[in-house]
């Protein structure tokens, strides 16, 4: 096997879930944190949290690659990663720090590629029933919407 295959391969095992929590509670307050769910009543959190899987990933696997397909927001629990863009300069994560959010409204391809510096935890939401629970209930949509437009009005005010 070359070494890109075993290391995609690796990679894969990496990627499955390791498991739905429990609760909806266990991963309350990691998304308390998250300003783009800041403002939304803690109904609306447990109903996303419902949502999360946890992934790890081993150092230096991709947590995802630039072109690939938006398909999972995620929220960093434990550990450190960078995000690459071409032409640009390193970003590092770290624990509490959130990436993907647009993929969440519209799939459209990653700008970045995001790697595990060390072994990462990452909590995951997938885009699918996250458009699902919008549809439900307008007033959860309408309220992440303020919030984006809030952070868009904030990154075109330090251009």
């Amino acid at each position: 096997m070359s070494q890109l295959a075993a290391r995609s391969a690796a990679e894969a095992a990496l990627l499955a879930p390791s498991g739905r929590s429990e609760t909806a509670h266990d991963w309350l307050s990691a998304l308390e944190e998250v300003s783009l769910f800041a403002g939304l009543p803690k109904r609306h959190l447990r109903r996303i949290a419902k949502l999360a899987r946890i992934r790890r990933f081993a150092p230096g696997a991709a947590l995802v690659r630039r072109g690939d397909a938006g398909r999972s927001f995620y929220v960093l629990l434990e550990g450190h990663a960078k995000v690459q863009r071409p032409g640009a300069r390193a970003r590092r994560l770290a624990g509490g720090d959130y990436f993907g959010e647009m993929a969440l409204l519209d799939g459209a391809p990653r700008s970045a590629d995001v790697v595990a510096d060390g072994e990462v935890l990452a909590l995951t939401i997938d885009r699918s029933g996250f458009v699902k629970l919008l549809g439900a209930e307008p007033a959860r949509a309408l309220a992440l919407l303020r919030t984006l437009a809030a952070r868009l009005r904030a990154a075109e005010a330090s251009l």
